[in-house]
């Protein structure tokens, strides 16, 4: 833990300046190849700074910040293209924006969500966080039983893991963020266990600063030139690409491919989503019927191409292991606090 905490310290401090130095360089430099030139040296730094965690956890949740959205964001900035980062943003809040998985909302937003979110995030968004940690913490507790489980529930489970995991890091990250700037951010997640469609989950619902990148740096240029189905298709392949590249800092193994085939999969599945959508004499599922039959398309699939290079590696026997090994960190640390409480 001490030498997690060490690297932690000292890739967060790398990444700091490096992302300061990309602020003062771009606001000098006309968009195009001097800005690409000047931010080159901080891409080729930030693929190699999660290498400082031997943590899984760290070392992919590093890559998917740093690598990732962070690189996304600097191709976009080198571009002149409308984004999260601009030259003339404040300098902390341009490396904050850079470096977390956070998007802050628009002024025209914040006037109309402000009322929301000031009743919600005292009461029924930390309820909601704290409710979501317990189940990740049951989760947890009973992976052990997972090889007992009926096939059909072991794909459920593994979704479950994953995406209260996902979505709590995101959560603490946004917190840090949110204390840093003192500003209203958009949200990393909107239920995806309510979608309606692939279009409707990858799109709207699920890990949406992904698709934030992933539609100014990707798709709308594809759709510009080869119409919205190579838009779309073209989309899914990146995905696809980086999430081998997550891959592989979880395994330190090349990819399979098997991960590109599962994005491939519901790229086309969702351009035939899109083309049935348009024809107007097409029979629709009731809602709850093609929510059921999307989450059991991706969960499903997923079982079959996404967790199959890390349960294959025994891989996903580490990562139970470092979570039980994090919330027995935490549980001793809240009890450490609770006894100094007490004293005091």
């Amino acid at each position: 833990m001490a030498s997690e905490v060490a690297g932690l310290a000292v890739v967060s401090a790398a990444a700091s300046v490096a992302l300061v130095y990309a602020r003062l360089a771009t606001s000098r430099l006309a968009p195009g190849t001097p800005r690409l030139a000047a931010l080159l040296p901080v891409l080729l730094l930030l693929p190699v700074l999660p290498f400082a965690f031997s943590s899984i956890h760290l070392r992919t949740v590093s890559a998917f910040f740093l690598v990732w959205l962070c690189g996304f964001k600097l191709l976009l900035l080198a571009a002149g293209h409308d984004g999260p980062l601009h030259p003339a943003l404040p300098l902390v809040r341009f490396v904050a924006c850079a470096a977390l998985p956070i998007k802050v909302r628009d002024e025209n937003d914040k006037k109309q969500q402000s009322r929301i979110s000031r009743s919600s995030l005292p009461s029924g968004f930390l309820l909601s966080y704290a409710a979501k940690a317990a189940l990740f913490s049951a989760l947890v507790s009973v992976r052990c039983y997972r090889a007992r489980m009926p096939a059909y529930a072991v794909p459920v489970f593994d979704g479950a893991h994953v995406y209260l995991m996902l979505e709590l890091f995101l959560a603490s990250a946004a917190a840090l963020a949110r204390a840093l700037l003192g500003a209203e951010l958009e949200p990393q997640f909107d239920r995806p266990y309510l979608a309606s469609s692939l279009r409707d989950f990858w799109g709207r619902r699920w890990n949406l600063m992904v698709p934030g990148v992933l539609r100014p740096c990707v798709y709308r240029p594809v759709r510009a030139r080869f119409g919205a189905a190579a838009g779309v298709l073209a989309a899914f392949l990146v995905s696809g690409a980086m999430h081998e590249v997550m891959f592989y800092y979880i395994t330190l193994e090349a990819g399979t491919g098997e991960v590109t085939a599962f994005f491939a999969l519901h790229g086309a599945c969702a351009v035939a989503e899109r083309w049935m959508a348009r024809q107007g004499g097409m029979w629709r599922p009731p809602r709850p019927v093609a929510t059921a039959l999307t989450l059991a398309f991706v969960t499903g699939t997923g079982s079959w191409l996404f967790f199959a290079p890390v349960i294959r590696s025994r891989l996903d026997e580490a990562i139970i292991a470092e979570c039980e090994g994090m919330l027995a960190f935490l549980e001793r640390a809240g009890r450490n606090l609770a006894a100094m409480a007490h004293l005091i």
